[in-house]
């Protein structure tokens, strides 16, 4: 059974890109959505963990999306990420988000209260009745400290507007049973499970690591989509070294993409604190890797 894609296959965790004084950079936000699209990605993340979300402000927010959907209307899907500790905020950030042209909306688990699973379940429920758009539910334990219970997905999935969820929870029993059981469209958050996910009815993935290698990461779905298993597992292990490289080499995501989108010319910027820029070594080592993937074709 085809699996669903309410937001696309290939989503790009986009980076927000600021000006060289830190200001948000709307232009090439423009240009980087357009690029990306253009290079196969058929949906945009705005303002998630890569987007520097807890360091930009409502209206940057806001501005984001509204300049986005501007710059590539209906060629993709513009989610918004609104995730936020309180309730009541994530809702305000929603209706803006809905407001400013967003397609659906990015929801993380509300961090650091560390809530058990009924208020995690009404949280969701609240921000999902405050809007029309439809919802991805963000299941990352590893920052906020708080899974989304199998059963408490399995309750949600019956909500009207609650259509998928972006898991990084390294629980593959766990999402192939959310798989199995529900309609709930179940996006990889976490690169190296992109293929593992997919192979098992995965919807696709939300991927940090596509801001700066959408092609190469969207060619192993084409290629089990083909059908040919091996070789996307050939073309998945190429991407491999970048993305240890990217995303489990001690520096964030938003850092390391932001290190290689300035190489290459793209809109990118500095990031805002606290984060830090690559020193050189990691950087180096990064374009390094780059260029070799680059050049496996």
């Amino acid at each position: 059974m085809t699996p669903s894609r309410p937001f696309g296959r290939a989503l790009c965790a986009m980076i927000t890109p600021f000006s060289a004084a830190g200001e948000l950079d709307l232009q090439g936000a423009q240009r980087l959505a357009a690029h990306l699209v253009d290079a196969g990605c058929d949906g945009l993340v705005l303002s998630g963990t890569t987007g520097e979300s807890p360091t930009t402000t409502d209206a940057e927010k806001t501005a984001l999306v509204r300049a986005v959907a501007e710059a590539v209307g209906d060629r993709a899907h513009i989610v918004a990420g609104v995730g936020s500790p309180a309730t009541r905020h994530t809702v305000e950030l929603a209706r803006a988000a809905e407001s400013a042209g967003a397609d659906g909306l990015l929801v993380v688990t509300p961090y650091y209260s560390r809530p058990p699973q009924e208020a995690v379940e009404a949280h969701f429920r609240t921000v999902a009745d405050a809007t029309a758009l439809p919802v991805m539910l963000y299941d990352i334990p590893g920052r906020t400290g708080t899974r989304i219970g199998t059963e408490t997905l399995l309750r949600l999935s019956g909500h009207p507007r609650i259509a998928a969820v972006k898991d990084c929870a390294y629980d593959l029993l766990g999402t192939t049973k959310v798989i199995s059981r529900t309609g709930l469209a179940c996006y990889s958050g976490c690169e190296e499970l992109n293929l593992p996910l997919y192979a098992v009815g995965g919807s696709g993935f939300v991927s940090t690591v596509a801001n700066v290698a959408p092609r190469q990461l969207r060619a192993v779905l084409d290629a089990h989509d083909a059908p040919d298993p091996a070789g996307a597992a050939r073309l998945n292990g190429l991407n491999a070294p970048l993305v240890e490289l990217m995303m489990a080499s001690g520096l964030p995501g938003t850092v390391t993409a932001k290190t290689l989108l300035g190489a290459a010319g793209l809109p990118s910027g500095p990031v805002r604190g606290p984060l830090l820029p690559a020193g050189r070594d990691a950087a180096d080592g990064l374009r390094r890797a780059y260029t070799e993937l680059l050049a496996a074709g």
